[in-house]
């Protein structure tokens, strides 16, 4: 690990550990393309001395893409700390980013290690276990995270913030199809966006599929037990404390939390 990279990696753990921001990474040590940026990820994933759940990829949709500034997919880990069950109470005290994404989620039930050769959906399907529901709660330690660019955004491990991980779908998901599947998030009873599984690279599968592709090149690999969680499908819907979210999926079901403004 160079100097530059463990410096920028112990300045976004202090700003996450202290729940403060910074104006950005300094030049010395800000990343100038993504392989960087996902060193320093590494390196603040390693200096949390946190166990991962899972990832989270970000920006799978134009709304996701427009809300932070970037143009393309990038992806981040969940550690064990952030993950939240339905019904939750998630805090937004000190959350600049203040929104809510619903999303569908793929638990594993095998390693899936690098290879030099891409994965086909095949390939991948076989290793998931369950389709899951979530919501997002993200977050991001730079200040004026809209115009950080994505090699920074990647360095602060594409907004990773809370996420509630939600009930495993019944049986027979594999033979539906994933894109036409309607989502709904509603604030406070309203629904305030609808989606469809295809606003996640076109279907959740293939998002999927990209994901561990990426993983793949960059030497990674999936672990049993880990979930990838494939981006916004409804959303992202600005929120505020006191509102109550639920994220409905026709047919397979919700997930909710209620937000607070308390640490």
């Amino acid at each position: 690990m160079s100097t530059t990279t463990d410096e920028a990696a112990q300045l976004l753990l202090a700003a996450w550990t202290g729940t403060t921001r910074i104006d950005g990474l300094p030049l010395r040590c800000r990343p100038a393309h993504l392989d960087q940026g996902y060193a320093i990820q590494d390196a603040l994933l390693i200096a949390t001395g946190e166990t991962l759940a899972g990832y989270k990829i970000a920006a799978t949709s134009v709304a996701g893409q427009q809300h932070i500034g970037i143009t393309h997919p990038i992806t981040g880990g969940l550690l064990n700390s952030q993950i939240r069950s339905p019904g939750a109470q998630v805090s937004l005290s000190g959350n600049q980013m203040c929104a809510a994404e619903a999303e569908f989620v793929f638990e594993f039930k095998a390693r899936v290690p690098p290879r030099s050769t891409q994965y086909s959906r095949v390939e991948v399907l076989q290793a998931v276990s369950a389709l899951r529901l979530g919501i997002e709660i993200p977050d991001s330690r730079l200040s004026g995270f809209e115009g950080a660019g994505a090699p920074q955004l990647v360095a602060d491990n594409a907004c990773a913030h809370l996420f509630i991980l939600g009930q495993a779908v019944a049986s027979g998901w594999r033979q539906h199809d994933l894109a036409a599947q309607r989502v709904a998030l509603c604030v406070d009873g309203d629904e305030s966006a609808v989606g469809y599984g295809a606003d996640a690279l076109g279907d959740p599968r293939d998002a999927l599929v990209w994901f561990v592709n990426h993983l793949s090149s960059r030497g990674k690999m999936i672990e049993p037990g880990q979930f990838v969680t494939t981006g916004v499908c409804a959303g992202p819907v600005t929120v505020k404390p006191g509102q109550s979210v639920i994220a409905r999926f026709d047919g397979y079901g919700e997930v909710n939390l209620t937000l607070t403004g308390d640490d």
